[in-house]
């Protein structure tokens, strides 16, 4: 998987199959340097997220005859880039990604040791950046800490907004960055800052 090509975010047409995918980030949100500077002069040493494309036919049917010719990583990669473009301070030209198609028997798999070993701050930290349109708005349906973060998406829109501010994620970041165990980043109430 590290040995895959970079390519633009903006760019997704080329990736035809399942598989696995990782993003990267390089722009000056200031949450986010300490992930932006491991990417910067193509080094490319942090995902922000990493996710699975599964074909669709393998969720419904069984293994598909070749997924190889299936556009799941396509168009996973384009919701991405959709909710990139849709939020109000994020820019999509600061996001790229490398990904590998492998046997979908293989892609839980490499996408838990992934995260494992990069422990991407979108998967473990800033939750629902993978999420879609959830339809009509639930009684406690809450916007996710990405839409929280990140304003723009227009399903978030419709969503409440629950009690967390983008001053609580951002506490969050700074002690997962300063090496606080998840657990205790995800759980702390921001008046127990150390």
């Amino acid at each position: 998987m590290l040995d895959q090509t970079i390519e633009s975010l903006s760019n997704t047409s080329l990736p035809l199959g399942s598989g696995i995918y990782a993003i990267y980030y390089t722009g000056l949100f200031p949450a986010y340097e300490p992930v932006a500077a491991r990417n910067w002069n193509g080094k490319f040493g942090q995902p922000i997220y990493v996710g699975k494309a599964i074909s669709k036919r393998d969720k419904k049917s069984g293994i598909t005859v070749d997924a190889s010719k299936e556009t799941d990583l396509k168009d996973c990669l384009r919701q991405h880039a959709l909710s990139i473009e849709q939020a109000n301070n994020l820019d999509l030209g600061d996001f790229y990604y490398r990904c590998l198609i492998v046997d979908d028997i293989w892609i839980p798999l490499g996408e838990n040791m992934l995260i494992e070993t990069f422990r991407p701050i979108w998967n473990i930290v800033i939750d629902g950046f993978g999420n879609k349109d959830p339809g009509n708005r639930r009684a406690t349906q809450h916007r996710s800490s990405w839409d929280v973060l990140h304003p723009g998406r227009y399903f978030a829109e419709k969503l409440a907004t629950g009690g967390i501010t983008p001053e609580d994620l951002t506490r969050k970041l700074e002690k997962f960055f300063a090496g606080h165990p998840v657990s205790l980043v995800l759980e702390s109430s921001d008046e127990d800052d150390d």
